[in-house]
């Protein structure tokens, strides 16, 4: 059997087992991939098609109503990278050029210039391009749909016969409504000029004019300058004043020969008139002319572009809803409106109003915004924290007033507490006084001269007095309710006439009271008294913890030091001493651990302290000593808070 037979065999008894023949997946992918990719490349090349619009403006590229048409028909054209448009201007320089040969030429430049670009759609602006449009359109592209704008329904023309692929929306110049917003705002005029040129169009905007002028419901004197040299129109509206308005469609050609277009025409009439001037067109505005109830460029092209997309999506041109014209409103110029005294408030608020002065809230509104919520709550929150303020003061001229009345009740015990020793020490000089009174009678009733004995004892009368004076001077101190005194006082001698009222109570309990004054003066500010109130209380402490110690144990000692630019006292017994637990505690309100105790001493103490910008405390080891130390400032630029002393 031949090689070619033997693999035919093969072949047939492999189809023999396999139910259907088995294609290569490489290849299968391969082939998919291949077939996507030109089905895309297909789509793409369809979808990648652009359309054209042609464009034909009837005057030069820049005249600024076409520049604003143009504008308009750029936002509002739909383009995309699936569906693109691509939009070609041209300018037929119309009435500069004319007649049947120019037109025939423009006629052909058109059709061979697109014949490879035929457009989808063409867009005439401004009547003379409708008219050149429909006269050549057999030559031209007579299939395509035409969309006019621009084109007034004030003069004669072909509007009322139109093809049905030939649409746009008109727009109707509201010259009378401009004209009787000028004499509202100039009550005073009595002439109405009207300023036109010399080419064909300017020539029927003064028809248009005096036909419109005929309706004016004021008794005005109508002027008309057409065809007047520009030297002579300068000179005649330079002589204008208040009782006269201007109104001009502006003009291609003055009377000399000179060409403009529209919009330079207003300029260079602004500059000489002595009147205000109003026009019927939107690029008129920002030339020095009022304004006047007109129809913007921008809004056509943007209505055009409209109707263009429309067209391109495939709706028949006749199929496409229209409003019947492009609606006028009222553009000023703000700056020429205060010019010629036009109140704001004469301007009705549908106006539309250019160039003015944006206020201040208008330039800064986010800002002052801002600024005005910011001060409005810092107000808020300064008004918020001098309530709290005048609340915290109230508070604490409360709270200082029930710790004076704390204090001076404090002092009223600790006079109770001292009012056996008191007594003593009272008695013993009365006591004297009244025994050297007896024996100064004895003997004045013996009748002996005995003047030196008598001397000595007035002498003595008079010290017991001076000594139990003092004693009740020093007691009255204690116990007087009176504003807290700022002075600057010696500590050693304060603290040494606490000592001496606290003398007949340690005699009373048999406690050797002991005084180590600094070696030098120690100056600071206060109040003296309530710093003996503090040493005091301190002293009364220490003797009721060493009261029941055995005889010659019962000893307190009071230490005056200077250190550094602060004074130290202490207070120091070798009594039972103070539990650890208790240390923490020891200054708190109403705490103590004795008896019949209120637990206020202590805290009143520290209170006092503090403020007069010291620090106390205490250190104890039971069994073994206590010391209370009490830190005070010693010079008076330290920073005293005598408020919180108030009354006490």
């Amino acid at each position: 059997m031949s090689a070619p037979e033997e693999n035919l065999m093969r072949t047939e008894a492999r189809t023999d087992r396999e139910p259907a023949m088995r294609v290569n997946p490489h290849l299968a992918a391969r082939l998919a991939l291949f077939g996507i990719a030109l089905w895309l490349v297909a789509g793409v090349a369809l979808a990648a098609e652009p359309r054209n619009v042609l464009v034909l403006y009837s005057n030069a590229r820049l005249v600024p109503g076409n520049l604003e048409v143009e504008a308009g028909l750029q936002e509002s054209i739909r383009s995309s990278a699936e569906r693109p448009v691509q939009v070609f201007s041209e300018f037929l320089d119309l009435p500069a050029f004319g007649g049947a040969a120019y037109e025939a030429t423009m006629a052909r430049y058109l059709r061979e210039k697109y014949a490879a670009h035929p457009p989808n759609v063409i867009v005439v602006a401004a009547r003379e391009a409708l008219d050149f449009s429909l006269r050549h359109r057999a030559d031209l592209f007579p299939e395509v749909p035409v969309v006019h704008t621009a084109v007034s329904a004030s003069f004669p023309g072909p509007l009322g016969v139109l093809p049905p692929d030939v649409v746009g929306v008109p727009v109707e110049y509201d010259i009378l409504g401009t004209l009787e917003q000028a004499l509202k705002w100039h009550p005073g005029a009595r002439q109405v000029v009207f300023v036109s040129g010399s080419t064909s169009r300017d020539l029927e905007w003064e028809r248009l004019f005096r036909q419109t002028a005929k309706q004016l419901a004021n008794p005005v004197e109508v002027l008309f300058m057409a065809q007047v040299p520009s030297a002579e129109v300068a000179a005649r509206l330079h002589a204008l004043d208040g009782h006269a308005v201007v109104f001009t469609s502006g003009f291609y050609r003055s009377g000399d020969g000179r060409w403009f277009t529209p919009r330079q025409s207003v300029e260079f009439m602004a500059q000489a008139s002595g009147a205000p001037i109003y026009g019927n067109f939107s690029s008129f505005l920002g030339t020095g002319a009022v304004g006047g109830k007109v129809t913007g460029f921008s809004a056509m092209g943007r209505q055009a572009g409209q109707i263009v997309n429309a067209v391109l999506a495939g709706t028949p041109p006749a199929a496409i809803p229209m409003p019947t014209s492009m609606p006028a409103v009222l553009d000023v110029d703000a700056r020429q409106t205060q010019r010629w005294h036009i109140d704001d408030a004469d301007i009705p608020a549908s106006a539309v109003v250019e160039f003015k002065e944006p206020t201040f809230w208008e330039n800064h509104r986010t800002a002052a915004l801002v600024i005005s919520t910011v001060i409005l709550l810092q107000f808020g929150l300064i008004a918020s924290l001098m309530l709290e303020h005048r609340r915290r003061r109230k508070a604490e001229m409360a709270l200082v007033q029930r710790g004076g009345e704390l204090a001076h009740a404090s002092r009223l015990a600790v006079a109770g507490e001292l009012t056996a020793s008191i007594a003593h020490e009272i008695n013993q000089p009365l006591a004297a006084i009244l025994a050297n009174t007896e024996a100064a009678e004895m003997l004045l009733a013996a009748g002996r001269d005995r003047k030196g004995d008598l001397t000595a004892i007035l002498a003595d009368i008079r010290r017991d007095d001076l000594r139990a004076s003092n004693v009740i001077s020093r007691l009255r101190t204690l116990l007087a309710r009176q504003a807290t005194a700022r002075e600057d006082f010696e500590l050693n001698d304060a603290i040494e006439d606490g000592c001496q009222m606290l003398g007949p109570e340690a005699r009373r309990r048999d406690i050797a009271l002991v005084l180590r004054r600094s070696p030098g003066p120690m100056h600071i500010t206060g109040d003296p008294i309530q710093i003996q109130q503090v040493l005091i209380n301190l002293a009364l402490n220490a003797m009721d913890a060493i009261g029941d110690l055995p005889d010659g144990h019962r000893r307190i000692v009071v230490t005056l030091k200077e250190n550094a630019e602060r004074v130290h006292l202490e207070v120091s017994d070798r009594g039972r001493g103070i539990a650890p637990e208790h240390l923490p505690q020891l200054f708190d309100s109403f705490f103590t651990t004795k008896q019949r105790g209120m637990g206020l001493g202590l805290s009143i103490t520290r209170s006092i302290v503090e403020a007069h910008g010291g620090r106390i405390w205490a250190e104890s080891t039971p069994g073994a000593f206590t010391v209370f130390h009490v830190e005070l400032p010693l010079f008076v630029q330290q920073s005293i808070r005598m408020e919180a002393l108030a009354w006490t």
